[in-house]
């Protein structure tokens, strides 16, 4: 495309959409993420006294893409989650079930859930991440780590909970489960012998016109599909079947700024009673200072409703504003947050994260020995791995269902990627044997263990 076509596709753009609404700064920021690499491509959709906005910067793939927009498909991932808890709410208020119903009512006979102190994991306990189930199940192997979710199915998740002891108690406090968001889907599946894609489809989908919302990819999703990316390089999509409700689904902007209007307007709807219900705090914590909707999060003292989402090659964000319906959604296919470009909209106190390219760190030599002792697979978590590799004088990084990616030294034992702002610390024993490393990226420090 000529420059001239460009600058009259954003004139249409203009005209059309009426983007004045996001301002400038907020435009200049996504250009600068997608030119200096972090991400392929951007969609905004903006909802405010009723019009929508749609902002769009980058290409559906490195490779031989098209230009994104409000119609390219992306993987929108635990923004799954509050469908999963407006259609449990839906069942609530029609009394089909009940949140302090225990799960145990709706699985199989003579599945074992796990108890704890005379306790019972409860619908709720599952809808405000406070079962004391973990973020994800240990029985969780993937066969193919480029679709690690692929072959997780009911066995799985039957086989975990049977054997499973809590650590903490129910309903206590707060602790983000994929697992537990996923069962809450499946139990909605066996409670209404659908399947959790049906259930979208028949809630969401059609009664909202959202066609490009589900979980298979129709043909004409496919044609529009956004190809996801992680550090530079496309990536596989994820299928999620059996753990559906913690993050299956797949939409446009189009199609989510209609979901929020929903969610964020005062017109009535066949689920507006149920949306009000999971909006409504349903777990506080004082001690912390923290609360939790049916799903949803909090931001700004509560005047703003939030989720976003992440898989393999992907990252949204989807929120509004209590008080005057304005709405958000972000959508990029790559691995980098831009959560920060949705709150912003929703209140512009909330800073926008610099998209200024990274300053070049300086490379240090480390003998060939040393590095040797460096190789091997380092557990952060059950189901997430760094392995480390060594080809001639360079090392390479290689997390769980992500890319190969060179790391560089910029001291003995401390490493950094030039694909995103991270580094990796080798630590040793007192006897200099490498024990174990640590991730820096994002504000966090996790360390894991040298397994092999």
């Amino acid at each position: 495309m000529s420059n001239f076509s460009r600058l009259a596709s954003v004139f249409l753009l203009i005209s059309t959409f009426g983007f004045a609404q996001i301002s400038q700064e907020v435009q200049d920021n996504i250009r600068q993420r997608v030119d200096s690499g972090k991400h392929a491509g951007i969609v905004v959709g903006f909802l405010k006294d009723g019009q929508e906005t749609y902002f769009s910067y980058g290409k559906t793939a490195l490779k031989e893409g098209s230009l994104v927009d409000g119609k390219s498909v992306f993987e929108i991932g635990s923004i799954s989650k509050v469908f999963t808890t407006i259609l449990l709410a839906d069942q609530v208020l029609k009394g089909e079930m009940a949140l302090d119903d225990p799960i145990s009512k709706y699985l199989p006979e003579g599945i074992q859930v796990p108890e704890r102190d005379g306790k019972v994991i409860t619908l709720k306990d599952l809808a405000t991440h406070t079962s004391g189930l973990p973020r994800m199940p240990d029985n969780f192997r993937p066969v193919d780590p480029n679709n690690p979710f692929l072959g997780y199915e009911a066995e799985q998740i039957y086989e975990f909970l049977s054997s499973y002891e809590l650590t903490r108690d129910i309903g206590a406090s707060y602790e983000y489960s994929n697992f537990g968001m996923g069962l809450l889907g499946h139990l909605l599946e066996l409670h209404s012998g659908k399947s959790y894609e049906d259930l979208i489809i028949a809630k969401f989908s059609e009664p909202y016109n959202m066609p490009d919302t589900g979980i298979s990819f129709s043909p004409e999703m496919k044609e529009r599909l956004a190809k996801g990316h992680a550090y530079g390089s496309e990536v596989s999509n994820w299928d999620i079947t059996g753990l559906a409700g913690a993050g299956a689904i797949r939409s446009t902007a189009s199609d989510m700024l209609k979901f929020l209007a929903a969610n964020a307007g005062d017109g009535d709807s066949s689920l507006k009673k149920a949306m009000e219900l999971t909006h409504k705090v349903a777990f506080k914590n004082e001690e912390t200072n923290f609360e939790i909707g049916l799903g949803w999060h909090y931001a700004n003292e509560g005047s703003i409703v939030w989720h976003n989402g992440g898989t393999g090659g992907y990252r949204s964000f989807a929120g509004f504003q209590k008080d005057n319906g304005t709405a958000v959604v972000v959508f990029t296919n790559t691995n980098e947050s831009a959560d920060d470009i949705g709150l912003h909209l929703l209140n512009p106190e909330n800073k926008l994260v610099s998209a200024a390219p990274v300053e070049e760190k300086p490379i240090v030599e480390v003998d060939a020995s040393i590095l040797e002792t460096y190789v091997g697979t380092y557990e952060l978590a059950p189901t997430f791995s760094i392995e480390i590799t060594k080809e001639e004088n360079q090392l390479y990084a290689q997390a769980t269902a992500q890319p190969k990616f060179p790391i560089y030294p910029s001291a003995e034992d401390t490493f950094f990627l030039r694909v995103v702002e991270a580094n990796v610390v080798f630590n040793k024993d007192d006897d200099g044997t490498v024990s174990s490393l640590t991730l820096n990226q994002n504000g966090q420090s996790p360390q894991g263990k040298k397994v092999k």
